[in-house]
């Protein structure tokens, strides 16, 4: 196991970086205040191919590994978590999703677009009475001939508004034995009619970005849309979990990074009973803790990257890192307030955004409840990976890079 990074890994941190800092950063508090989402953003993102950075070159995408995907991921935070949410559901729950799931009409139809970006996509899983509970969704959908008829209403979807396709998952069968039966996975195009949506505001975090519903009203969906077989939407889903999940945990990596460089910048320029305070050592013991944080979460998604490019499963793993890191972030945003005291409170550092912005990465995708569940689960032994009908491809630079 070597995570010594490669050149091209440097590539992408340069590239990302050089985007972030130098287009976005100018003018992420003015969007943050206003709380929408700068109308250049996803654009950009597309025409510099970072929204397809780890896809197949046959499928539009870059051809890079799924390393350079969290390394993308932490970069993009490093500057503002809106950047890397785009990521997280647009390559994380619909691209991967399709790359795994799809077939090769279903990846030349929409995974094309999306790793182009031509098209923006994002998942709908979330419904305003479950969240984690994947089981309990309501939202349904009935055959029709070759459609499928969907009716129900998903809540606190990222992209909700600015998303063309959504990975949709949904009840087919309410009277399955297994209740994870009951469940099929779709890409719809949020175009159709009977599709309506729009933006939640006041939130904590996140404010320069889109999150949102989707109402379903008899919207009809081709059969052929459906990903993966009818009665596999829970196994879709929770595959495209352990995607969102590793997106997440590389982004908050990036919170503690940009936490660490805030506070050592203000420490050493603030003085107080006549030294900086760099120098005092209750201020130094918050420093190293953010730096120690920010050695062990990025190790912990540099695993899970490698993981992922060797074709191994890594719900586990993923749960590690995705845990660790947001708490993290969290505690590494509270402790650079609280270095930089009473201008900490106020927008004009960033430090309060980062705070803000980190805690909402503690629920979504998996709230550190479930995580701790699942570690739990895998350390007594009441947990097992069992082989998937569909694995997500390991990284193959041939095949990857192949026009």
């Amino acid at each position: 196991m070597d995570f010594a990074l490669t050149e091209e890994h440097r590539m992408v941190e340069k590239m990302v970086r050089n985007f972030a800092q130098k287009e976005v950063a100018p003018v992420i508090k003015e969007f943050d205040r206003k709380q929408e989402m700068a109308p250049f953003v996803l654009e950009r993102m597309g025409e510099l191919g970072i929204l397809g950075i780890c896809f197949p070159v046959r499928y539009g995408g870059q051809g890079m590994d799924y390393i350079s995907l969290g390394l993308a991921c932490e970069e993009l935070e490093v500057v503002d978590t809106t950047l890397r949410v785009i990521m997280s559901v647009h390559v994380g729950l619909a691209g991967t999703t399709l790359l795994q799931w799809g077939t090769e009409e279903q990846k030349q139809k929409f995974l094309v677009p999306l790793a182009r970006g031509e098209k923006i996509g994002c998942g709908a899983f979330t419904e305003p009475g479950a969240g984690s509970d994947v089981s309990n969704l309501r939202t349904h959908a009935k055959r029709e001939g070759d459609s499928y008829v969907l009716n129900g209403e998903k809540m606190w979807i990222s992209l909700a508004t600015k998303a063309d396709y959504a990975v949709v998952t949904v009840v087919t069968d309410p009277n399955a034995e297994k209740p994870s039966r009951r469940l099929s996975t779709f890409i719809v195009d949020l175009h159709s009619p009977g599709v309506t949506r729009g933006d939640i505001h006041g939130k904590l975090g996140v404010r320069a970005g889109s999150t949102g519903w989707i109402n379903f009203q008899d919207v009809r969906v081709p059969a052929e849309n459906m990903i993966g077989e009818e009665g596999e939407g829970f196994k879709v889903t929770m595959t495209a979990f352990d995607r969102g999940r590793y997106t997440v945990g590389a982004g908050a990596t990036g919170i503690i990074r940009a936490a660490l460089e805030a506070s050592v910048r203000y420490a050493n320029e603030r003085t107080s009973f006549g030294q900086p305070i760099s120098q005092h050592q209750l201020i130094q013991q918050k420093i190293a803790r953010m730096a120690q944080d920010y050695e062990i979460a990025r190790l912990l998604n540099l695993k899970v990257g490698w993981m992922l490019n060797q074709g191994l499963r890594n719900t586990l793993e993923t749960s590690y890192a995705k845990k660790f890191a947001t708490e993290a972030s969290f505690k590494a945003a509270d402790d650079a307030i609280q270095i930089h005291g009473a201008y900490g409170f106020s927008d004009e550092y960033d430090v309060e955004r980062y705070l803000r912005n980190a805690r909402g990465a503690i629920i979504y995708e998996g709230s550190s409840e479930i995580q701790t569940l699942i570690q739990a689960g895998y350390a007594l032994g009441e947990r097992k990976d069992k082989p998937l009908r569909c694995e997500l491809p390991a990284y193959d630079a041939d095949y990857w890079q192949a026009e």
